[in-house]
């Protein structure tokens, strides 16, 4: 499943969701983003995502069917938010379930690695100064190379 969205999303809830279709899989791993209030350039109060609609689904489509070719996997649920988030607010939510923790861990990271890379999300930092649009940081890109491998 994968959504795109302005509104926030329940994390038990998607948890639950993941379970309740696991079957015989041993191992959910999620992983929830938040906005966060600093960066390198000082205080953040908030963050805008804009994307391309359509392209956006299509490119996270995608990255499941990449992962689901390297792991054997169950479910993998994707929310992203869009929108203007304040400071802790959930930005994003990424859940795998497989029969061995291992695959589920490596999936998850995987998807995450992509989406700070190269998943069509443009994204602005809000602080004092105004709006900051923000790159992917060259950390994320090594993340990111490890994959290519």
């Amino acid at each position: 499943m994968i959504l795109v969205q302005q509104q926030d999303f329940d994390h038990a809830h998607q948890y639950e969701a993941l379970r309740s279709n696991a079957k015989s899989d041993g191992a959910i791993v999620t992983f929830t983003g938040l906005v966060r209030d600093f960066n390198i350039d000082g205080s953040v109060s908030g963050l805008v995502i804009e994307h391309y609609p359509g392209m956006t689904e299509k490119a996270l489509e995608d990255i499941c069917s990449q992962a689901r070719e390297r792991w054997e996997l169950g479910e993998i649920r994707i929310i992203h938010r869009i929108g203007q988030m304040g400071a802790s607010e959930q930005i994003v939510f990424v859940g795998v379930t497989s029969k061995h923790r291992k695959n589920a861990f490596e999936a998850c990271e995987f998807i995450m690695d992509y989406l700070k890379t190269s998943a069509p999300f443009w994204k602005q930092e809000a602080s004092d100064d105004g709006l900051k649009w923000v790159e992917a940081k060259s950390s994320d890109q090594q993340a990111a190379q490890r994959w290519k491998a």
